[in-house]
């Protein structure tokens, strides 16, 4: 039974998020899955949401794959403002690309009490490198190649937005044969939970 729901039966009756935050192409959406099918726990994601959308449309330009990235992200939290309480969610986004700001309304509106944040830290040049070697299966309206110079700059600049306890992945370690250990981040996960009600 996944954690969901089980969670009012345990005692847990507020919402939960995990904020799994990174820049494009460093290996968000891959922890986030993995730590869902561990957990139980549901995973949302802006390219989820926003794919089938490009699938769809046709002549999708830069200004609107960003509208519907705004879009896809309101989608994302009204899911969780409608759920029930004691659920526990991941969110698998780049964070970054809206001001903190509509972020912590997004959380307040949604009745979310209990946010940590897995930050995948990776340097440019490992980053331009599976953005490039991703591009033929990107959908039409995604950024292309000409995003990569741009990319390797915010891969120097980025940070995590510290809304809660932060445990940073270091997708560069992990390009080297050296794989997540999921049973560690989840175990950091409940206990980081468990001391903010404490």
């Amino acid at each position: 039974m996944s954690d969901n729901r089980s969670a009012s039966r345990n005692g847990f009756t507020s919402k939960r998020v995990i904020l799994v935050n990174g820049i494009p192409a460093s290996g968000k959406s891959r922890l986030a899955v993995e730590l869902s099918a561990h957990s139980g726990w549901l995973q949302l994601s802006l390219d989820g949401i926003k794919n089938p959308f490009l699938q769809r449309l046709e002549n999708v330009d830069r200004p609107f794959n960003r509208v519907l990235g705004l879009a896809s992200y309101q989608v994302i939290w009204d899911i969780i403002g409608g759920a029930p309480q004691g659920s526990t969610f991941i969110v698998d986004a780049w964070f970054g690309f809206q001001p903190q700001e509509v972020l912590q309304d997004y959380l307040q509106r949604a009745g979310v009490t209990q946010v940590v944040e897995i930050w995948c830290q990776i340097d440019a040049e490992l980053v331009a490198g599976r953005f490039a070697s991703r591009l033929g299966e990107r959908l039409p309206g995604h950024v292309g190649a000409e995003y990569i110079p741009e990319l390797k700059i915010l891969a120097g600049n980025a940070r995590p937005i510290t809304l809660g306890p932060v445990y940073s992945v270091d997708q560069n370690v992990i390009e080297q044969n050296k794989p997540v250990n999921i049973v560690d981040i989840h175990q950091w996960i409940m206990n980081s939970f468990d001391t903010q009600i404490q």
